[in-house]
């Protein structure tokens, strides 16, 4: 599904050249379920954004799903990322004046589905995150765990392939933590693959894969629960 040979990224900020990936070269198959860890500065995040087509690398090959990722115009990154990939982001970033159910119907807004339609998709979507009765509520109505069970309800909604997932628990306690875990990995028991960065040991733990970043590069990569590889 993702096929990563030798991607270097780098930012430069007035006179200096931060050098952010390294030559990463990391495969993940179609409904794995990975997670990726690293201090603040391993590029974990560059490495999320690269991968959900929000960020383009500087040298190597990317391809999602067989389809080499490169140079993209907006318009068609946009359409890719349409096509393949739902996110899921820490602070949820729900839309404050739209409540459940518009928040998670938005994508197929984008997909010219019409109003009706795609609000009864939404609603299919709360039920399967048992959040029926709390559709027409607005984000600020709704608990943490409520919020990340629609931003993935929302992530859903268009039958992506691939789920990128920032820190999805790291606004949240434990037990709220655990809960959308266990979401998640019914999720990928479906098929999805799913790619979650996280900071949180036991978080990383419930996924199949664990790839350590540092600085800049794959420290190591943790196999249910086996060393598998050291570079």
């Amino acid at each position: 599904m993702i096929r990563l040979n030798g991607i270097n990224k780098s930012y430069v900020t007035g006179a200096n050249k931060l050098h952010v990936l390294k030559g990463i070269d990391l495969h993940i198959q179609a409904g794995e379920f990975v997670s990726i860890m690293g201090s603040s500065g391993s590029g974990k995040s560059t490495l999320l954004n690269i991968l959900g087509i929000l960020d383009e690398h500087d040298t190597g090959e990317y391809f999602l799903d067989n389809t080499l990722i490169r140079n993209q115009s907006e318009t068609k990154a946009a359409g890719l990322r349409n096509k393949y990939i739902g996110f899921v982001f820490q602070s949820f970033n729900l839309i404050s004046f739209k409540n459940a159910m518009e928040n998670v119907a938005l994508p197929l807004y984008y997909q010219n589905v019409g109003r009706k339609k795609r609000n009864r998709i939404a609603m299919e979507y709360l039920d399967r995150m048992g959040l029926t009765e709390w559709a027409e509520h607005m984000p600020n109505e709704l608990s943490g765990g409520q919020k990340q069970r629609i931003a993935i309800a929302r992530a859903l909604i268009s039958k992506p392939k691939v789920i990128l997932a920032d820190e999805p628990t790291g606004a949240l306690d434990t037990t709220t933590s655990y809960e959308v875990m266990q979401i998640l990995k019914e999720i990928n028991k479906e098929g999805i693959t799913i790619i979650i960065v996280t900071h949180e040991n036991d978080i990383s733990h419930m996924t199949n894969r664990i790839i350590h970043l540092k600085d800049g590069l794959i420290e190591s990569e943790v196999l249910n629960g086996k060393d598998a590889m050291l570079s």
